[in-house]
């Protein structure tokens, strides 16, 4: 039945079997095909993975990397290359925590963005590529991008 779902366009769903075994009757067999429903954090993560392969970040063009949870949000400059990263900044931080009221708008998404464009800036990055982390450019990602357009980024 594995080998049913791997060569079809069942892979993914949850295959069973059951059988009828009555004496007088002739025996059928009943396939029940279940689809696997994907959790929003899992279907996030599937749309990152595909956004990480065709987008590398590299020493001349590092990747701006997006995290965005339900209270905060998160700002990372990555080169893949070397594996490092080259400056982050989040709502976490205690100095820019205390000029927020809150970490999860969009108010809070234009500081990080800005201030994180400064910080590159003072380190030599004037270009990104930026990676909005599996989720849509629209709210608090489109903010925190725009914004560190304004200070300076280029992406």
């Amino acid at each position: 039945m594995e080998a049913l779902a791997a060569r079809s366009s069942l892979a993914g769903c949850r295959l069973s079997l059951s059988a009828t075994t009555k004496a007088s009757a002739p025996q059928r067999v009943a396939l029940t095909v279940e689809s696997k429903t994907l959790t929003r954090t899992e279907r996030n993560r599937a749309r990152h993975k595909a956004i990480r392969n065709k987008i590398k970040g590299t020493t001349e063009r590092p990747r701006l990397a997006v995290f965005r949870s339900n209270n905060h949000i998160h700002a990372q400059v990555i080169d893949d290359s070397a594996g490092h990263t080259l400056a982050a900044l989040s709502t976490v931080n205690p100095a820019l925590r205390e000029e927020l009221a809150s970490g999860a708008n969009k108010e809070a998404a234009e500081a990080v963005g800005k201030k994180l464009a400064s910080m590159c800036l003072e380190r030599g990055i004037d270009t990104v590529v930026f990676d909005r982390g599996g989720f849509q450019y629209h709210g608090r990602v489109k903010a925190l991008a725009e914004a560190a357009r304004e200070g300076g980024l280029v992406f």
